[in-house]
């Protein structure tokens, strides 16, 4: 299976998995985000200009801090990236974020990190790559070491939220299961905003990010 047709069964399974959005919207197509570089991004906190773009690559040295985020707000989504983090780093991808307050919180956060340096070797379950941070640990430790380009596949549909990393399903959940982390995370109730770029003080690099609006649909069962 070549990695073309790979990509869109992964799609395929977290749209069509039991209560998950069935219906995408009419005319809706998938978006490259990054088809006119750093156009169509908004830079939130921190210091100006940190991000940069070349040959299809968004990336950032980790100087400056703040979070890149899109233009537009999306609610029901399937996001798909590829990221490649440095030795020792962390970064992560906001969803549903509001461009006010932390987006790890506010909205949600799916943790991007060198899950394997000695530095981390003590975080909580819920704290490593593909976690939804803070909140739900991710099934199995599917990152590759530093250095190395993953792919990562986010769906939100309503209440539900699908990870897959790596191409293993690591993050199948309901938002609702969590109602004792709402107080620290009352981004868990938020229904729709922006998807952003966390800048953590590390060098992290992104392409083919590309994301396709779905419908309003029934939430997991």
């Amino acid at each position: 299976m070549n990695r073309k047709v790979l990509s869109i069964v992964v799609l395929l399974s977290l749209v069509v998995g039991t209560g998950s959005c069935t219906r995408l919207r009419r005319g809706s197509a998938q978006e490259d985000l990054l088809a006119t570089g750093l156009v169509g991004w908004q830079q939130v906190g921190g210091t100006p200009n940190s991000w940069k773009f070349a040959h299809g690559v968004l990336y950032t040295d980790g100087a400056g801090g703040g979070w890149l985020a899109t233009v537009r707000s999306y609610d029901d989504f399937l996001l798909s990236l590829e990221f490649r983090v440095a030795v020792g780093g962390n970064s992560g991808v906001f969803v549903r974020a509001p461009l006010e307050g932390g987006p790890a919180s506010q909205g949600m956060e799916i943790q991007i990190l060198d899950d394997y340096h000695e530095r981390h070797s003590e975080l909580r379950p819920d704290q490593y790559t593909g976690s939804i941070y803070g909140v739900q640990a991710p099934s199995e430790r599917a990152s590759k070491p530093a250095g190395q380009w993953q792919k990562m596949v986010i769906g939100c549909c309503g209440t539900n939220v699908k990870v897959v990393l790596n191409g293993h399903k690591i993050i199948d959940t309901d938002t609702r299961y969590y109602p004792s982390r709402v107080r620290t995370h009352p981004g868990l109730r938020r229904e729709s905003g922006y998807i952003g770029l966390q800048n953590h003080g590390g060098r992290i690099e992104f392409r083919k990010v590309r994301i396709k609006p779905l419908s309003d649909a029934d939430s997991l069962s």
